[in-house]
């Protein structure tokens, strides 16, 4: 493939304002147009020299074509760099085709009290503990609560040394507005990342909980950049989700529409940022006895039949342990 690049005076040495004109003189306006031709036959038709012709046009080659690759090195590259981060939830991490990608956006959605917080805790402990992993963990909302994470690792470990481990391994970050996140997140890409990949740390997995309480406020009405802001958020957490391979997790609100059936927030354009979407809900008919009962469904994925639902209990998260054959999971170190 050949990016579309119109020729001009330079953009490569020989290509000159008398050379170009003679190449419209022929119809030929681009650096596809020219590198397409035979440079014997333009030679002629134009009264060009040759080796000018054969100079330029590797030049142009150079430059602008694309540097072949093929799928088996591209399946090898993506086989040494992805990793699959267990949730510590058997239902969850099948319903994600054995848990959350690295290099990949996960977005968890749902009305209020129905789980979200409580599974990014859940999921942040797990990483940290069992996985040995850094997370970072951006709070918008003020929900964090230190207490219940230690409650959850002592479902895990009685031992205090490794709960403060495991502890200190989840760094908060407080972002109360979008321009605050935005700020957060590209501090964290210009400095927190590599200073954390530096220093002998191990950054799996970036948690942002949540995206719409920043975003939402911002949208429709007379905030005409509240568009703008979104799609910055949305560029921040994709590049450091690509640029070091960790997981990013966000949590969204969720609307009913014309039919009073549950969907994300944030509109349409939103709706392409998370590579895979999950809708939290409480469990239809649990008792009260068992509030903590919830049904996750499988709204987005590229790997997965949408639809598909997983039931699981917030407060029995870590009582079982499970892997899925085939896929590779990030082991603890």
């Amino acid at each position: 493939m050949i990016i579309m690049v119109v020729l001009r005076e330079g953009i490569c040495p020989g290509l000159t304002e008398d050379f170009i004109k003679t190449l419209l003189s022929e119809d030929i306006r681009t650096v596809e147009d020219f590198v397409s031709h035979n440079p014997e036959e333009l030679a002629q038709k134009c009264s060009l020299s040759y080796k000018a012709l054969v100079a330029v046009r590797r030049v142009l080659l150079a430059q602008y074509t694309a540097f072949p690759v093929s799928g088996a090195d591209l399946y090898e590259e993506l086989l040494s760099s992805t990793a699959i981060l267990s949730t510590g939830s058997p239902s969850l991490d099948k319903l994600l085709d054995s848990g959350l990608y690295t290099g990949e956006i996960t977005e968890l959605t749902g009305s209020p009290g129905s789980g979200k917080t409580q599974v990014c805790f859940s999921v942040a402990v797990n990483i940290a503990h069992q996985l040995k992993q850094t997370v970072f963990y951006i709070d918008t909302k003020g929900g964090v609560c230190a207490n219940r994470m230690l409650q959850m690792l002592q479902t895990r470990t009685s031992n205090v040394e490794e709960q403060m481990e495991a502890l200190q391994k989840i760094k908060v970050f407080k972002a109360f507005d979008v321009f605050s996140l935005l700020e957060c997140l590209q501090h964290l890409r210009f400095n927190g990342l590599q200073k954390a990949s530096v220093g002998g740390g191990s950054v799996k997995a970036l948690m942002v909980d949540s995206v719409s309480a920043v975003l939402s406020c911002m949208l429709g009405g007379k905030h005409n950049e509240g568009m703008s802001l979104l799609m910055q958020v949305a560029g921040e957490l994709k590049m450091i989700a690509k640029d070091f391979n960790i997981a990013v997790v966000v949590t969204n609100h969720a609307t009913q529409d014309g039919n009073g059936c549950l969907k994300a927030g944030l509109g349409m354009s939103w709706s392409h940022v998370p590579r895979t979407r999950v809708l939290l809900q409480r469990a239809e008919n649990s008792e009260p006895s068992s509030s903590s009962l919830r049904t996750a469904t499988l709204i987005k994925s590229s790997r997965q039949s949408c639809n598909l639902a997983e039931e699981f209990d917030l407060c029995s998260w870590a009582e079982e342990r499970s892997s899925v054959p085939g896929k590779r999971k990030l082991e603890s170190s």
